[in-house]
């Protein structure tokens, strides 16, 4: 059975997005973007949202012929392109940069993707996180939580109807005052 991983950056306050879909607070140190970077490297599958999908697929498909780029990047986008993934939404029509389209019901997939032979998952977007989350799908958090409060937004955990007791198993503190903590479900 495969592990699945929600992780993203965070505000202190809880949000992985500010007002407005604002951003700009959570821009990575060089140290923090290797480590997403090889995060990337080593997951079999990553679960993509309508939303977060257009923002990567917008950029990291052809980010390494930038001017200006760093060796960092270029190593980031190829890792991006070329590993396998799922989006999950009922409005996009086609897809690229080994991406398979899946147009129904997100927890029946990723039930069944779970439950096959494998290496690591990723899912990334708030609403498809949400919609693992209420089902219990998600093994693992993992959140790198910024020193800022951004007062609202995009929120990385929905409202539950049931406890997920969790274990810390990590913690890793990044320049700026970041702090990475890791956390796998109590099952």
């Amino acid at each position: 059975m495969r592990k699945l991983t929600f992780g993203m950056n965070v505000s202190l306050d809880g949000y992985i997005a500010g007002p407005g879909g604002d951003l700009g607070w959570s821009v990575p140190s060089d140290e923090l973007f290797q480590w997403w970077s090889d995060r990337v490297a080593a997951t079999e599958l990553s679960l993509y949202g309508r939303r977060l999908w257009e923002a990567m697929s917008s950029h990291w498909p052809t980010a390494d012929q930038q001017p200006g780029v760093t060796p960092a990047e270029v190593e980031y986008a190829r890792r991006w392109r070329d590993m396998p993934k799922v989006l999950f939404s009922s409005t996009v029509g086609t897809v690229d940069w080994n991406t398979r389209l899946c147009t129904g019901d997100a927890v029946p997939e990723i039930t069944r993707l779970k439950a096959e032979d494998g290496g690591p998952m990723d899912i990334a977007g708030a609403t498809l996180a949400a919609a693992a989350m209420r089902a219990g799908l998600i093994d693992e958090y993992v959140l790198v939580t910024a020193p800022v409060l951004v007062g609202g937004g995009t929120p990385f955990f929905t409202a539950l109807d049931n406890w997920v007791n969790l274990d810390l198993v990590e913690t890793r503190t990044f320049p700026d005052g970041l702090l990475l903590t890791r956390y796998q479900t109590r099952r």
